[in-house]
């Protein structure tokens, strides 16, 4: 074997390895690079029949979730989203679920057969921007934006919300500041 095989065997195998490592990365989740830490993005919405805007939940730690009523794993976690709210609320959190319904309707319908403990709104489906702006690829996804309005964490796919895990990673975001 030559020199330059050799140079070219091991250059491969190191750029193998790098890409493995990448993967491996904490930071590194599901494909996708962090956004832990980035500013989350201002948005309007009406919530409860009034116009909200993501800053005026500013020191709060806001539960941020993309959902539709179609979603079998969306609709499971609900009740584990009210409980979360509930336990929360007086912590200075707050849900905040946005349904990507393909119809208002549908989410209306939905809201109004199983009502929820936090606050919901609808994307209308010819502005449904905010999921796109957010990076969610699939739905249920979440984000934790902490209180100074940054994404603590991105949580893809359904959660129970009320597991150990959970209520431990919760009760240490809502301790800070």
């Amino acid at each position: 074997m030559t020199w330059k095989r050799r140079i070219a065997a091991w250059a491969a195998m190191a750029f193998a390895g790098a890409v493995l490592w990448m993967f491996t990365m904490p930071s590194f989740r599901q494909g996708e690079l962090s956004v832990a830490g980035r500013k989350a993005d201002d948005f309007s919405v009406v919530v409860n029949g009034k116009q909200a805007k993501l800053s005026d939940f500013r020191g709060k730690v806001v539960v941020l979730n993309f959902w539709a009523s179609y979603c079998g794993s969306c609709v499971e976690e609900i009740p584990d989203l009210d409980r979360l709210q509930r336990r929360i609320a007086g912590r200075g959190g707050v849900v905040l679920g946005v349904s990507v319904d393909e119809s208002c309707e549908n989410y209306t319908d939905f809201l109004r057969k199983h009502p929820v403990a936090f606050q919901t709104t609808c994307e209308e489906p010819e502005t449904k921007k905010l999921a796109e702006r957010y990076g969610s690829l699939m739905i249920p996804e979440t984000y934790v934006i902490d209180r100074e309005g940054k994404i603590a964490r991105k949580i893809i796919g359904p959660q129970q919300w009320d597991s150990a895990e959970m209520v431990s990673y919760f009760d240490g975001v809502l301790q800070r500041n």
